[in-house]
C-alpha cells in the first residue's frame, strides 16, 4: 500500500462520525468573532499552531462526503501526475551525487514536521474558493466567454472551405491543393491536444487557454497577409494547432465548475459551439469572398474574433483546476504568515522533461490505446466529425454545382443542420430532470452509463439522415428544401453523439476528463483532416446518391456500439487503470440497465 492507498484508507476511516467526536473551536485561535488584533498577531499565531505540529482530531468538514471525493480526486490526480513521486526520474538521477554543503558555515538544519501537515486543502465542502461553489452567475458568465472561445476556434476550421476557389486562382493551383488549407487546420486540432490537455492538468486551465487564443489570432492575421500558397498552408496548420486548445480543455473547465446534475447542460453548450462554428462559417464566408472584401478578410475577421477571446480569457478568467486553486492559496498563506513550509500538494511535483513526455503527454495516446471505452467512441465521434467536414463539400455539390448557386446562397442550407443541433439541444434539456431525478435516487452517485441512450436513438437518426440527404440532394428537379431539411436528422444526430460521448467519457475518467476528451479529439481531428481531401472525388465518382448510402450504412454499423457499453460499460470500468469504478456506480448501472431513463 503506498502513500496515496494509505491517505485514502484515512480518511475512509475519518468518514464514520460515530468513531470520532466533534471537535470543538481551538482555543489557540481565540474566539471566533470579529477581533480587533493586528493581522502580523494573527500571522504569529497561525505560525505557532503550525510550526508546533499538533496532532489534532478530523473536522466535520473533512468528514463530509463531498469533501472526502474531492480530497480523493485530488490525491489520484496526483498520484497520475509527472514528478509526484519521491522516486522520480530527477530524484534517481541526482542520488549519486554526493550532498551539496549547506553554506555559510551552517549546519543542516533538523528535518521538518511530517509534511502533510503543511499541506493546504479546501476549507469544507462550501468553500468558495472551488469553483463548484462559485456563484451561479459567474459560471455562467464563465462558461458563455469559454463558449465564445470554442466557437471562434471551431469557426476558423471551416471558414476557409468557401475560400478554396479565389485561393487556388490567387495561387494558381487546383482546388484540390487549396483544400489542405483546410485539412491542414484541422490536423492541428488533431495534433494540439496532446500537449493543451496535459499542460492543462499540470499548469491549470487558464494559462494554455491564454497561450493557445493568443498564437491561433496570430497564426489567422499571417493567413491572411500571406504571399505564397506555402504559407498559408502552413499558418493554417498551426492556427489549428493553437485552435485546439478550447477543444481539448474547455469541457474540463465545465466539470470542473458544475456538479453532476449541471454538467450535462452545460458541456451541451460546449457541444453546440463545437458544431455550430464550422457550420455557420460557410456561408458567412461565402458571402465575405463574394464581396469586395474578398478571401482575405475571412481571415481577418476570424483572427479579430480570437483576439476578443483572448482579452477575455486574460482579463476575465479566473482559474477553475483545484489543484491549481489550491496552489495559489498556498502562496498567499506562505506570504501572510511567512511560513514557508505551507505548500499545495501540486508544487510537490519535480518536473523532469523526460517523464513528462513518458507520462503526461502521452497519457492521451496511452488512452486510447488501453481503454476500450476511449477507443471505440473515438472512432464513432471520428466518423461523425469526419462526416461534418465531408459535408463542406457535399452540401456545395448539392446546392451549388447541381443547382446552380452561388457560394453566399450555397451556404446557407447549412441552417437545416443547425435547426437539427438546437432540436438536440432542446431535447438535451427536456431529459435533463430525468437524470437529476436519477441520479438523486442514487444518493447524487453518477453512473456514467445513464448518458448513453441519446447515443443510441441519435445514432439511428443521424444514419437515416445521411440516406436522406443522399437520395434527395443528387437531382436537380427535386426541391432544395427536401435536402435541407435532411439536416434536421444528421444535426440531431451530430449533437445527441457528440455531446453525450464527451459526458460520457467525462463522467467515467473525471480525474483525467482532459485526456480523454483529448485523446477523443486527436482521433476525430486526424478523420476530420482526411475527409475533405478524398470527398469531392468520392462525390463525383460514386455519385451523391450512392456516397451517403455508404455514408449511411457505415453510420448504421456504429449504432451497436452505445448500446454494448450501456450493458457492460461499469464491468470494462471496472479493469481500467484510469476510471475505477466505486461500488456505488456498478451496484446501480447493473440496477438500471433496463430502464429507459436517459
Amino acid at each position: 500500500m503506498d502513500a496515496v492507498d494509505r491517505d485514502l484508507e484515512k480518511a475512509e476511516t475519518e468518514a464514520s462520525p460515530e468513531r470520532f467526536p466533534t471537535q470543538q473551536p481551538d482555543e489557540r485561535f481565540g474566539p471566533t468573532g470579529t477581533d480587533s488584533s493586528s493581522s502580523s498577531d494573527a500571522a504569529d499565531r497561525v505560525q505557532r499552531v503550525i510550526g508546533a505540529s499538533v496532532p489534532r482530531q478530523p473536522s466535520e468538514f473533512e468528514r463530509h462526503p463531498t469533501e472526502l471525493r474531492r480530497q480523493s480526486t485530488l490525491r489520484t490526480v496526483h498520484a497520475g501526475t509527472v514528478g509526484k513521486s519521491k522516486d522520480n526520474v530527477t530524484s534517481r538521477r541526482d542520488s549519486g551525487k554526493p550532498l551539496l554543503a549547506f553554506g555559510g558555515g551552517k549546519p543542516f538544519p533538523l528535518p521538518l514536521p511530517e509534511r502533510e501537515e503543511y499541506v493546504v486543502e479546501f476549507d469544507g465542502p462550501n468553500d468558495p474558493l472551488h469553483a463548484q461553489n462559485w456563484p451561479m452567475l459567474k459560471k455562467v458568465s464563465t462558461g458563455s466567454m469559454l463558449a465564445f472561445t470554442t466557437f471562434v476556434a471551431a469557426w476558423g476550421s471551416s471558414i476557409f472551405s468557401p475560400t478554396i476557389d479565389a485561393t487556388s486562382k490567387r495561387f494558381h493551383v487546383s482546388p484540390e491543393v487549396a483544400t489542405l488549407g483546410l485539412s491542414l487546420f484541422v490536423m492541428g486540432f488533431a495534433t494540439g491536444p496532446v500537449l493543451w490537455a496535459p499542460l492543462s492538468e499540470l499548469k491549470g486551465r487558464k494559462m494554455p487557454l491564454v497561450i493557445s487564443m493568443f498564437g491561433f489570432s496570430i497564426f489567422e492575421i499571417a493567413v491572411a497577409t500571406a504571399k505564397d500558397l506555402q504559407t498559408v498552408l502552413l499558418c493554417r496548420f498551426f492556427a489549428g494547432f493553437f485552435g485546439a486548445c478550447p477543444l481539448a480543455v474547455v469541457a474540463a473547465v465545465f466539470a470542473d465548475m458544475f456538479n453532476n446534475s449541471q454538467r450535462g447542460l452545460a458541456i451541451t453548450v460546449f457541444a453546440i459551439t463545437v458544431f455550430a462554428g464550422p457550420l455557420m462559417a460557410p456561408f458567412v464566408g461565402g458571402f465575405i469572398t463574394e464581396s469586395y472584401l474578398g478571401w482575405r478578410w475571412a481571415e481577418y475577421i476570424t483572427s479579430f474574433m480570437g483576439f476578443l477571446g483572448f482579452g477575455l480569457n486574460v482579463l476575465f478568467f479566473q482559474e477553475t483546476y483545484p489543484p491549481i486553486i489550491l496552489v495559489e492559496k498556498a502562496a498567499e498563506l506562505r506570504r501572510r504568515t511567512k511560513n514557508w513550509g505551507i505548500h499545495a500538494k501540486q508544487e510537490e511535483i519535480e518536473v523532469d522533461f523526460r517523464e513528462l513526455i513518458t507520462e503526461n503527454f502521452t497519457r492521451p495516446l496511452r488512452l486510447l490505446v488501453t481503454e476500450p471505452i476511449v477507443l471505440l467512441l473515438s472512432l464513432y465521434v471520428a466518423f461523425l466529425y469526419g462526416i461534418l467536414y465531408g459535408l463542406l463539400t457535399g452540401y456545395p455539390i448539392a446546392f451549388e454545382e447541381i443547382r446552380g448557386w452561388n457560394a453566399g446562397v450555397g451556404g446557407l442550407p447549412y441552417f437545416g443542420l443547425l435547426i437539427g443541433i438546437a432540436i438536440a439541444g432542446g431535447y438535451m434539456i427536456l431529459i435533463q430532470p430525468a437524470y437529476e431525478k436519477k441520479l438523486k435516487a442514487n444518493n447524487d452517485v453518477n453512473v456514467p452509463e445513464w448518458r448513453l441512450p441519446p447515443i443510441m436513438y441519435g445514432g439511428v437518426s443521424f444514419a437515416i439522415g445521411l440516406f436522406w440527404f443522399g437520395w434527395t440532394g443528387y437531382k436537380k428537379d427535386i426541391h432544395w428544401l427536401a435536402p435541407t431539411f435532411s439536416g434536421f436528422a444528421t444535426g440531431f444526430g451530430f449533437l445527441t453523439i457528440f455531446l453525450q460521448s464527451l459526458n460520457y467519457l467525462v463522467d467515467a475518467y473525471l480525474v483525467f476528463a482532459a485526456s480523454a476528451i483529448a485523446a477523443n479529439t486527436i482521433v476525430r481531428s486526424a478523420m476530420a483532416s482526411i475527409f475533405p481531401l478524398f470527398a469531392t472525388y468520392m462525390f463525383d465518382g460514386m455519385g451523391l446518391q450512392w456516397a451517403c448510402t455508404m455514408l449511411g450504412c457505415i453510420a448504421a454499423l456504429f449504432v451497436p456500439v452505445p448500446i454494448i457499453f450501456y450493458l457492460y460499460g461499469a464491468k470494462i470500468r471496472a479493469r481500467s487503470k484510469f476510471a475505477p469504478t466505486p461500488p456505488e456506480q456498478h451496484k446501480a448501472s447493473i440496477n438500471g440497465s433496463s430502464s429507459d431513463e436517459p
